[in-house]
């Protein structure tokens, strides 16, 4: 029986993103190589909450 592919999560928005971006940097979170990996993760993110901006204003 075929299964059906499961559904990407839903992105967040770039406003929520930039919150966590911001609550890690101003909590020194950066300073493990868990905070380095997870900043890493947002700005992947980021850059595609930014580019899903951009897609919709056009």
């Amino acid at each position: 029986m075929p299964t059906t592919p499961a559904q990407p999560p839903c992105a967040r928005s770039l406003a929520v993103v930039n919150e966590e971006i911001r609550a890690l940097l101003s909590a020194g979170g950066l300073v493990s190589p868990e905070g380095r990996l997870r900043y890493q993760e947002l700005l992947v993110e980021w850059a595609a909450a930014v580019r899903g901006d951009v897609t919709e204003a056009a």
